[in-house]
């Protein structure tokens, strides 16, 4: 949740915990992803010192408790385990129900929004990494005044910024479509782009948001 609310991608971003919480070491391009921010990369940072300290402290503390007990005892430390491990195990169940996790989402989406104040500005998503350049959604709230009225031909974004309008979706039709020359963005607009990561934000005014 933590790095969804950095725009990492929900699939991604389980992946990439999973390997920092265990040690494992296990590294692909998508990696490269929470490297492309000081915020992700400060969060990644504090996700393996805990994840090593935590392991570190929880089978050290089992351990000594199991010893330090009498036969007898570890019957009824096992059953009091049952109850958390119960409720864990109701909570990953319902945490997959659709409809409830769509709620969640929903609810940690309005938290973001009000803790990081992009809930009124233009939000990107990161997808992947391509060599240099990176794939994004961006989420027009508010045109920027630079792209005000102007057709996509004229916008300078190919040649000024390096930037590639891959795929636009619009309100009026919510099929991702090509864009063309005479593309004029409008508000609500999502736009699949490619570019390098920060121009983009900064060309569209675009902040990271939930994903």
């Amino acid at each position: 949740m933590l790095f969804r609310f950095f725009g990492l991608p929900e699939e991604k971003a389980r992946f990439q915990v999973t390997s920092l919480l265990t040690g494992a070491g296990f590294t692909t391009r998508e990696s490269e992803m929470i490297l492309s921010t000081a915020k992700r990369r400060r969060l990644a940072r504090i996700t393996m010192l805990f994840g090593y300290v935590f392991n570190i402290t929880v089978v050290s503390a089992f351990i000594n408790v199991f010893f330090s007990m009498k036969l007898t005892q570890v019957g009824s430390y096992m059953l009091g385990l049952l109850i958390p491990l119960g409720v864990a195990a109701l909570l990953i169940i319902l945490v997959r129900i659709k409809a409830v996790r769509s709620r969640i989402d929903k609810m940690f989406s309005k938290i973001a929004g009000q803790i990081l104040h992009n809930d009124s500005v233009n939000s990107v998503m990161l997808i992947d990494h391509i060599g240099k350049g990176s794939i994004a959604q961006v989420m027009l709230r508010k045109v920027p005044e630079a792209l005000v009225d102007k057709q996509l031909s004229k916008s300078g974004l190919k040649e000024e910024k390096n930037i590639l309008i891959l795929l636009i979706e619009s309100g009026s039709d919510p099929k991702p479509q090509p864009p063309t020359a005479h593309t004029v963005f409008k508000e609500s607009d999502k736009l699949t782009v490619f570019g390098d990561y920060k121009t983009i934000c900064e060309t569209f005014g675009a902040k990271e948001s939930f994903a």
